[in-house]
């Protein structure tokens, strides 16, 4: 079956669906589904920390290597080409020996910065609330 097909019995499914009220209400079934594709893509593990990197302005692939602790490179490869496929990145060689590439933030990418800034210093401000409530929930203590 393919996406096309899916995507279409699953809206079908949906229109037999009363929608709650509230502010998502208003979003057609297409729109709530690229809003999910793009929460995704940049609520992984590591894309937050690649845009928010790349907010200083064009980074060598070794620079980003560095400044993200625990990122493979494996992993940093694949989550810089997803943004890239996105639209979010930009990737540029340069004909030099050695070859350098550098990775940029686009104008889309540019345009989430402050959205995602916005949710790094939430967690950050965050942090140690948040860890106490998965402590005490986690131990049974919570209200």
């Amino acid at each position: 079956m393919s996406a096309d097909d899916l995507r279409r019995r699953r809206t079908n499914v949906r229109a037999n669906v009363r929608k709650a009220p509230g502010p998502c209400a208003h979003w057609k079934d297409e729109d709530a589904d690229f809003i999910r594709e793009v929460l995704d893509l940049v609520g992984d593990k590591w894309s937050v920390l690649i845009i928010g990197t790349l907010a200083d302005g064009p980074t060598r692939y070794s620079h980003l290597a560095d400044a993200i602790p625990g990122i493979s490179q494996r992993m940093l490869t694949l989550t810089l080409k997803h943004l890239q496929r996105t639209g979010l990145v930009s990737r540029t060689s340069y004909p030099e020996v050695p070859p350098r590439v550098e990775y940029a933030l686009t104008d889309l990418g540019t345009s989430l910065l402050s959205t995602v800034l916005a949710l790094a210093d939430w967690s950050a401000d965050h942090h140690a609330e948040i860890r106490r409530h998965q402590t005490a929930y986690d131990s049974g203590t919570a209200p």
